[in-house]
C-alpha cells in the first residue's frame, strides 16, 4: 500500500462517479434511480477508502504523511498532497457526511437529479482537495473552485430567495479570497516557493507578516464565518436544500478554521500574537451577539445557522489561545459541530419534506406521533448545547479551559454563550416537539422512515461515542498540534525576549 497514491484516489474518485452519471441518459424514473444509486455507491466507496487513510496513519508522526508529489512548473508550483493529524480528520468527516447527504436528497430532489448529483460529487472532490493540498496554488484552486458547485446547489435547488442567497454567498466569499491571492503571490516573491511544508519553515519579516495575516484572515473569517462578515450564512442556509445546508455547516465553514491552523498560526506567528486580542474580541461578540439573534428567530433553519456562527466563535477563540488544549479543543469543536449541526439540518429536512414550512410556529406536539424523531432531535439539541456525554461538550470545555489560562475575562464572557445556547436550543425544542398536538396538519405525520433512520442513526452513535470517548480524535491530532504549539512557543519566547 506504500506506493499507492491513496490521497489522490480518495480525492478524485467522486469525479469518476460524476463522469459515470454524465453517461446515464436522464429519461425517466428508472434512469433517475440509477443516477441516485451511482452517486450513493461512489460516496460510500470513497468513505470506505478514506478509512484506509486513518488506518495507515501514524499518530506519533507530527509531519505530513502519505505524501505524493509531481512537479508541474519549473517555477516551483507542484501537485503536492499529504495529510497530518489536523487535516486527516477533516478528510474523514467530509467523506462520512457525503453519503448521508445523497440519502437525504433521495426523495426531496425531483428536478434535475442528474445535475444535482454531479454538483455534489464535484464538490466532494474539491473539499477533500482543500484538506490534502500541500502546495499554495493547489490549495487556492481547490478552496476557490468549491464555490462554484455550492453556488449552483443553492441557486438551482434552493428556496424562494435562492438567487439572492447564492449571489450573496458567492460575492462575500470571493471578495475575501481575492486578498488571499495577493498574499499568496507576495509569499512566493519572498520565499521563492509555493510548497507549504517549506513555507512552514520560512521566516517571513515581521512587518510583512501582519499584512499577510490580514489578507488570509479576510478569506478565512468570511468562510468560518466570523462576526461581522457572517450575514451571508443565514440566507444561504435558509435557501439551500437540506443536503446543501449539511455540507455548508459540516465542511465548508471548517475550511476557515483549517486555514488558520495551516497558514495563519504557523506561518505568521508574530502577527498571530499581535492580533490575538482582536480575534478574542470578535469571537466573544460572535458568541454573545449571534446567540441573542438566534433567540429571536422564527425560522428553524435560521436559528441553527446563527447558532453555527456562535459555535465557530469558540473555535477561533480556542485556536488563538495558542496552547495545546485550545487548538485541540478548536479542532474537536469543528469536527463535533460538523456532525451535530449537520444532524440538526437533517432533522429540519425531515419535517420540511412533510410540511414544506420551516416556521417554528407551524409545529408543536410532534412527540405524540413522531417519538423516534423527538428522541433524535433531543440528542442533537443537547449536543448543540454542549451537554456532558455528547461530543459538543468536549470541544467547548477544552477551548474554555485553554482561554482561561490566557485571559480570564475572555473565558468569562465566552461562558455566557453556553447559557444562551441552552436558552435558544431548548426553546426551539419545546416549541417544535412538546405540547398538545392541536394542529390538524400535523396529526397525520409519520415517524422516521427507514431511509431517514439510516441517515440520522449513525450520527447519533458518533455524537454519543465521541462525547464519552474522545480519545481516537484527540490521539490522531496530538502530535501535529503539539509540534505547532512548540513552534509558536519558541516565537513567543523570542518576542518576549525582544521586549
Amino acid at each position: 500500500m506504500a506506493d499507492w497514491p491513496i490521497l489522490s484516489t480518495v480525492t478524485f474518485l467522486p469525479l469518476v462517479g460524476a463522469l459515470l452519471i454524465l453517461l446515464i441518459r436522464d429519461d425517466g424514473r428508472a434512469a433517475r434511480r440509477n443516477i441516485r444509486n451511482v452517486a450513493l455507491l461512489t460516496t460510500v466507496f470513497t468513505f470506505v477508502l478514506s478509512l484506509f487513510v486513518w488506518i495507515g496513519f501514524d499518530n506519533a508522526d507530527p509531519g505530513f504523511q502519505m505524501t505524493e508529489r509531481y512537479e508541474w512548473l519549473e517555477s516551483g508550483i507542484s501537485y503536492h498532497m499529504g495529510v497530518d493529524g489536523i487535516s486527516m480528520l477533516f478528510v474523514i468527516l467530509t467523506t462520512f457526511l457525503m453519503p448521508l447527504c445523497i440519502l437525504a436528497s433521495w426523495e426531496s430532489v425531483e428536478k434535475r437529479v442528474k445535475e444535482y448529483m454531479i454538483a455534489f460529487l464535484i464538490l466532494e472532490t474539491l473539499m477533500i482537495g482543500v484538506f490534502c493540498a500541500l502546495d499554495l496554488v493547489l490549495f487556492y484552486v481547490f478552496f476557490e473552485a468549491g464555490l462554484i458547485p455550492m453556488f449552483l446547489i443553492i441557486g438551482v435547488w434552493g428556496g424562494k430567495r435562492r438567487i439572492y442567497a447564492s449571489f450573496k454567498f458567492f460575492l462575500y466569499t470571493l471578495l475575501g479570497s481575492v486578498l488571499m491571492l495577493l498574499a499568496v503571490m507576495a509569499m512566493y516573491w519572498n520565499a521563492g516557493t509555493m510548497d507549504i511544508p517549506t513555507l512552514l519553515n520560512h521566516d517571513f519579516p515581521a512587518g510583512m507578516q501582519q499584512w499577510l495575516w490580514l489578507a488570509f484572515f479576510a478569506s478565512f473569517a468570511v468562510k468560518m464565518p466570523m462576526w461581522p462578515v457572517h450575514t451571508w450564512l443565514p440566507d444561504a442556509h435558509v435557501e439551500a436544500p437540506t443536503a446543501g445546508s449539511v455540507i455548508l455547516a459540516g465542511i465548508l465553514l471548517k475550511m476557515g478554521g483549517y486555514g488558520f491552523l495551516r497558514f495563519s498560526l504557523p506561518m505568521f506567528p508574530d502577527a498571530s500574537l499581535f492580533f490575538q486580542p482582536f480575534v478574542f474580541t470578535l469571537s466573544i461578540v460572535a458568541i454573545i451577539y449571534t446567540s441573542l439573534v438566534a433567540l429571536m428567530q422564527e425560522d428553524i433553519k435560521k436559528l441553527i445557522a446563527y447558532s453555527s456562527v456562535a459555535h465557530m466563535g469558540y473555535v477561533t477563540m480556542g485556536i488563538f489561545a495558542m496552547n495545546v488544549e485550545g487548538i485541540q479543543g478548536g479542532i474537536f469543536q469543528m469536527l463535533s459541530h460538523g456532525l451535530v449541526s449537520g444532524a440538526l439540518f437533517l432533522c429540519v429536512g425531515v419535517v420540511y419534506d412533510r410540511m414544506h414550512t420551516r416556521e417554528i410556529a407551524a409545529y408543536g406536539g410532534l412527540v405524540n406521533n413522531m417519538p423516534k424523531y423527538a428522541v433524535a432531535f433531543m440528542i442533537f439539541t443537547m449536543a448543540n448545547v454542549g451537554l456532558p456525554g455528547t461530543s459538543g461538550f468536549v470541544g467547548e470545555f477544552l477551548t474554555l479551559l485553554a482561554v482561561f489560562k490566557v485571559n480570564t475575562w475572555v473565558a468569562l464572557f465566552a461562558t455566557t454563550g453556553v447559557v444562551l445556547s441552552a436558552a435558544y436550543a431548548l426553546w426551539l425544542y419545546r416549541k417544535v416537539i412538546f405540547g398538545a398536538l392541536t394542529k390538524d396538519s400535523l396529526k397525520n405525520l409519520l415517524d422516521l422512515s427507514p431511509r431517514e433512520r439510516a441517515v440520522i442513526y449513525p450520527l447519533i452513535v458518533l455524537v454519543i461515542f465521541f462525547g464519552v470517548y474522545p480519545a481516537p480524535l484527540l490521539d490522531a491530532m496530538d502530535a501535529s498540534v503539539t509540534a505547532l504549539v512548540d513552534k509558536l512557543t519558541l516565537t513567543l519566547d523570542v518576542a518576549q525576549a525582544a521586549h
